[in-house]
């Protein structure tokens, strides 16, 4: 029976390397895959799944109006079946999407894998972790470590001089540039 899974991190723990590598042990074994990335991330030259490590792959995109459940079903019916649907960048789906792609693993009995952030800069759950939190049927923390050795479970927003920013849009597209994977106490002291 497919379940949805979801597996969160702060930044740099390895979620887009983990989606790349369950892609690749599908594929091995014969299996069609769906990625899927958020398109709000626009910085890549064309659409696609890229980890720190180096892997990438080409993905579909997705934003607030893609039915990806949809689209998947779509795409079975035109190439054949689809043994796991893996999607990146999870923060962004919208609740709705959520409950579709539960919806995808009760009724085609598909499995859906799906890899993002918890928290934003300021600790608040974005909607769609927290509707992955609240239906998931698996929920998997994946680890990261802040500087001083601790479990990184914060993302810290930092200026063009390394300094905590503590206000602003909820999302903002950076990596290392703009963001840092610190554990809580760190995270609160760069707030006081």
């Amino acid at each position: 029976m497919a379940k949805l899974y979801f597996y969160f991190a702060s930044m740099n723990a390895g979620k887009s390397a983990l989606l790349l590598q369950t892609a690749f042990n599908y594929r091995e074994r014969g299996m069609d895959v769906s990625l899927w990335t958020a398109g709000v991330d626009d910085r890549a030259e064309q659409r696609g799944i890229d980890s720190r490590i180096g892997l990438r792959s080409a993905a579909h995109s997705f934003d607030e109006q893609t039915d990806i459940a949809a689209r998947v079903l779509a795409l079975q019916a035109e190439d054949g079946p689809i043994g796991c649907v893996l999607v990146d960048e999870a923060q962004f789906l919208s609740p709705e999407q959520v409950w579709h792609l539960a919806r995808l693993t009760d009724r085609h009995d598909i499995p859906v894998i799906c890899y993002g952030l918890r928290t934003d800069f300021q600790g608040r759950l974005f909607p769609g972790s927290a509707e992955l939190l609240g239906i998931a049927d698996k929920l998997v923390e994946m680890k990261a470590v802040c500087h001083c050795g601790r479990k990184a479970t914060m993302n810290q927003r930092v200026d063009g001089d390394g300094q905590p920013v503590t206000s602003g849009a909820q999302t903002e597209i950076g990596g290392n540039e703009r963001y840092v994977a610190v554990c809580r106490r760190h995270f609160v002291r760069a707030e006081a």
